[in-house]
């Protein structure tokens, strides 16, 4: 699933007529990025969830044909609902096996291949070095296992797998899965790995420029 439904507040006034994920980096629209490695990985369903502009970005996107996957859509009116209650709203159409989330509003080089092998019980984090702009980071690493606290934090990049058990007992609405993931943390269920490869995210126009720039070197 490839989260493609916020806002983009801070990219505007870019974002006023423009889906974030419709946003050119390497001179074609990020998700294009996101679904031609999925593609390449061997993924051949991928939901993506929209709400701001989401018809723009339907008919930019289409089917999935260009790629050789399947999308299917998953609209969220009147308003986005984030990232738990975004993929709780699909649960349905992603199945009852662990499923790759992604965020559409990140870039990076890491070979999302190495997920279809991952053993998911519960949920399983991608982390990264932590970039200027969090250098509190968000999670731990122990070995192979995530921790809410530990001396040294990592960033969360946006890149998961998750069982649909984690949703167990949610309801429709506008939620995150952060509190989900910290109650699974706590209980010992969430396994991560760290990432050294490229990636960023275009959550501002500064970091925007950042990322275009490690999409071109990465090119």
């Amino acid at each position: 699933m490839i989260l493609a439904a916020g806002r983009g507040e801070r990219l505007r006034p870019l974002t006023d007529h423009l889906p974030k994920p419709l946003v050119d980096v390497g001179g074609r629209p990020l998700i294009e990025h996101h679904l031609e490695c999925l593609a390449a990985a061997g993924f051949g369903d991928v939901v993506i969830n929209h709400s701001h502009l989401g018809n723009l970005l339907q008919e930019t996107i289409g089917s999935g044909e260009r790629w050789g996957i399947t999308i299917h859509w998953s609209e969220e009116q009147p308003q986005a609902l984030e990232t738990g209650g975004g993929i709780f709203q699909a649960l349905p159409t992603l199945g009852a096996a662990p499923f790759l989330v992604i965020n559409g509003d990140i870039w990076t080089d890491y070979p999302l291949s190495r997920l279809r092998s991952i053993k998911c019980d519960w949920a399983h984090l991608v982390l990264v070095p932590n970039p200027q702009h969090n250098t509190g980071g968000d999670f731990a690493l122990q070995g192979a296992r995530v921790r809410n606290t530990g001396e040294l934090q990592h960033t969360f990049s946006g890149i998961s797998v998750y069982h649909p058990r984690l949703f167990t007992g949610c309801v429709s609405g506008k939620f995150s899965v952060v509190p989900l993931l910290r109650s699974a943390i706590n209980e010992h269920l969430v396994t991560g790995e760290l990432f050294h490869g490229a990636w960023g995210d275009i959550g501002t126009l500064q970091r925007l420029e950042s990322v275009r720039k490690i999409s071109s070197g990465a090119d």
